[in-house]
């Protein structure tokens, strides 16, 4: 049986991991290159990077950025945040990250994901996609979640599929940073319905919301970041515990 992989993510802000409550009133929770070999060290199957506050003059810091994180760790990360171009992909990739992260770039031009998936593979393209739930339905937002579209998130997941997207890093906007469990119903939705690996992210606060996504939904990753910042729990507990619930994880 696949192992289920616990990734601690890092919101990126002017170089420093930060962490707030559906993306704001954002705290400095320390250096990301010293928390990423601190996670690798603790048995992390994977990182995120997503740097919340990218612009163009921003990117030669991000690059020189991943060139430090990669010479620390050995585990594969993730890396996103203002990638617009295939040439902001394959920069990222030759400094080090082992995947890209789209998200607003991809549903502003959604052929940027089959153009970069066909150039460096789909292994290599994450796309992000934050949701909101509203009147019914549950929306695609950008813009740290301050911008809705009228896309609907069953749609989206199926569209990226198909352009080559070789896995979803899915965040419900409304658990993020809360700490009171995954949004199951929504997680579950979309694990169903696309075949690629999906990530589940946005409101673990507890071991068991772990053991409750992967018990009831799809998904190959939970993704967590202020439980793991602020050592409320921590990596080798969290493996330890989903192992004694039958859960399978590398240990």
């Amino acid at each position: 049986m696949l192992k289920k992989r616990i990734i601690p993510c890092l919101d990126i802000k002017d170089g420093k991991t930060v962490k707030g409550t559906q993306f704001l009133d954002l705290k400095d929770v320390g250096d990301p290159v010293v928390l990423a070999k601190k996670y690798m060290e603790q048995g992390a199957d994977e990182l995120v990077f997503l740097d919340i506050s990218a612009t163009l003059e921003k990117r030669k810091t991000l690059i020189s950025l991943v060139r430090k994180i990669n010479k620390e760790i050995s585990i594969p990360f993730t890396v996103g945040g203002g990638i617009s171009s295939l040439e902001d992909a394959k920069n990222l990739i030759i400094a080090g990250a082992d995947k890209i992260s789209l998200n607003s770039a991809a549903i502003q031009n959604p052929t940027l994901i089959k153009e970069i998936s066909e150039e460096i593979g789909s292994q290599c393209v994450v796309i992000a996609i934050d949701v909101k739930n509203m009147d019914g339905n549950s929306f695609v937002v950008t813009h740290s979640g301050t911008n809705k579209t009228e896309i609907l998130l069953k749609d989206w997941v199926q569209t990226v599929e198909k352009l080559g997207a070789g896995e979803i890093l899915l965040t419900s906007m409304h658990s993020d940073g809360t700490k009171n469990g995954f949004d199951i119903s929504t997680i579950k939705m979309v694990s169903n319905l696309v075949k690629i690996p999906v990530i589940a992210s946005g409101g673990a606060g507890e071991m068991k919301h772990f053991k409750e996504v992967f018990n009831q939904t799809n998904v190959t990753g939970g993704l967590a970041a202020s439980i793991f910042h602020y050592e409320s729990i921590s990596i080798p507990e969290l493996k330890n515990y989903l192992n004694q619930e039958q859960i399978p994880v590398r240990l």
